[in-house]
């Protein structure tokens, strides 16, 4: 059984910092890529940033320079800085973690809320 925790959330201005964190809960064993996704009110999910188990990473285009995804594996745990927000990165951020084994398991965090305010 494999839980994501996230944390970090809450209200910034505009031009502002948040970072979030998110630990997995459970086993580590071949868990590879993990990332953070985002939903705003009345969009579909979209990617933020995903790395993978060797540290390669990638970003959305409006994330690229503003935010910056690292993680810990010794600590089982993802964290997304986010630097410079803007009202348009208001949304649910999700963790997400993929587990590579005989079979291809997502999984998903429940979501921590960001309000970035003008």
């Amino acid at each position: 059984q494999v839980q994501l925790v996230e944390s970090g959330g809450g209200l910034v201005q505009a031009g502002g910092s948040l970072r979030l964190s998110c630990t997995v809960v459970g086993s580590f064993f071949s868990i590879n890529t993990m990332g953070w996704y985002r939903q705003a009110p009345g969009k579909q999910r979209e990617l933020v940033a995903t790395i993978t188990n060797g540290g390669s990473t990638n970003y959305a285009d409006s994330m690229k320079g503003r935010f910056t995804i690292s993680r810990d594996n010794a600590a089982k745990t993802v964290y997304l800085q986010m630097n410079k927000l803007k009202p348009e990165d208001t949304a649910v951020y999700y963790c997400n973690a993929i587990r590579v084994a005989l079979a291809t398991t997502n999984y998903w965090g429940r979501g921590t809320q960001v309000t970035v305010s003008s």
